[in-house]
């Protein structure tokens, strides 16, 4: 591990510091099945992780459930940006909930051809600040590239016609761009495009899209586009009601996780009979003493009539460590082989 004294200096230029990019994990290329079996016979976090993949392989078996994958935090910088895509490109997920950040700053991000860096969280970050590089824990991100990615978000924003959009919307946009102008294959945006795989960000703006977005209505105060979450929810709630059952797989917790349990509830509130969440998992490693949203239990959304508590469990994990052992052993058992493709996007195509 690096210590303090190997660390760039003041007098290093900015290519010292992003000089090893982030390689994104390949579930394809291993087998996690026999890891997960024998942490089934173990106990603590080991065991839970065994039965999120129990669990979530039965999600993938269930002919009538609709899998909502919700992403909060920052695991796609770290890593796990092609889980993601690969739970789309195999027909793992047939909804993505996630924050702005993950899905802007990360994936839109990276596929422009810009890249996340391996660092350090022990170093200066006024020396980073005096580089323009953004770190998050240990991997960085060089602003000035940040800054070019909020930039093409303005360019598509000015070129859409002037309306109200949900991010769902705006992010198939992204996808139509990117199928033609991505510098790096295969991005989640892209992936859920070409699969008709609907991707919701109900706090759209707080992220590199918000400072697209801000600039585009700066250059165009009287005729520019604005993002509708209420709208995004109505649609959110839909796929809930057209879905005999559903299955929540959430990584880190935050408004995802809120946004997409909220739809039981709402659709409860329009008059309408539907069962909670039958399947839900949970990776976080938020500590549930202090009564938020990202550390609220699975048992304790089932008070609010969120998720039922038959087929739950919570993963007290940092996500990079479990999240790949997870989805590798339901790759591999390949129960998605068998799954109808729901095509969710169609639902609001006109």
């Amino acid at each position: 591990m690096k210590n303090k004294k190997s660390l760039p200096g003041k007098g290093h230029n900015k290519k010292s510091f992003l000089n090893s990019p982030i390689s994104h994990i390949d579930i394809t290329s291993f087998d996690s099945r026999e890891i997960i079996n024998s942490m089934s016979k173990m106990s603590f976090t080991s065991r839970d992780t065994a039965n999120a993949s129990k669990i979530f392989n039965e999600m993938l078996s269930d002919k009538d459930c609709t899998i909502f994958l919700t992403i909060a935090g920052s695991t796609s910088a770290a890593g796990c940006m092609k889980i993601y895509s690969d739970l789309v490109k195999y027909n793992m997920v047939d909804a993505i909930v996630a924050t702005g950040a993950s899905i802007i700053d990360m994936d839109f991000f990276e596929a422009l051809g810009f890249k996340h860096y391996q660092g350090s969280q022990f170093q200066s970050d006024a020396i980073l600040r005096k580089n323009y590089i953004d770190r998050i824990y240990d991997t960085y991100i060089d602003e000035e590239e940040l800054q070019a990615c909020d930039k093409i978000i303005c360019k598509i924003a000015n070129s859409l016609k002037s309306k109200t959009y949900t991010s769902r919307e705006f992010i198939k946009e992204l996808g139509k761009y990117l199928k033609t102008k991505a510098k790096k294959e295969e991005s989640l945006i892209e992936l859920a495009y070409k699969n008709n795989v609907p991707i919701f960000c109900p706090a759209f703006t707080d992220s590199s899209a918000g400072f697209g977005l801000v600039m585009h209505q700066e250059q165009n105060p009287d005729n520019h586009i604005t993002i509708d979450s209420i709208r995004e929810f109505r649609e959110l709630t839909e796929i809930k009601l057209k879905s005999k059952q559903s299955g929540l797989f959430m990584i880190g917790g935050g408004v995802p996780k809120n946004f997409v349990q909220d739809t039981v509830v709402c659709a409860e509130l329009l008059g309408k009979n539907v069962d909670m969440h039958k399947y839900a998992i949970q990776i976080t490693v938020a500590d549930t003493r202090d009564g938020a949203c990202s550390s609220s239990t699975l048992k304790e959304a089932s008070s609010w009539g969120k998720v039922d508590l038959a087929k739950e469990q919570m993963v007290f994990a940092e996500a990079t460590s479990v999240l790949p052992l997870i989805t590798s052993d339901a790759f591999h058992n390949g129960m998605w082989k068998k799954r109808e493709k729901r095509n969710l996007q169609k639902l609001f195509d006109k």
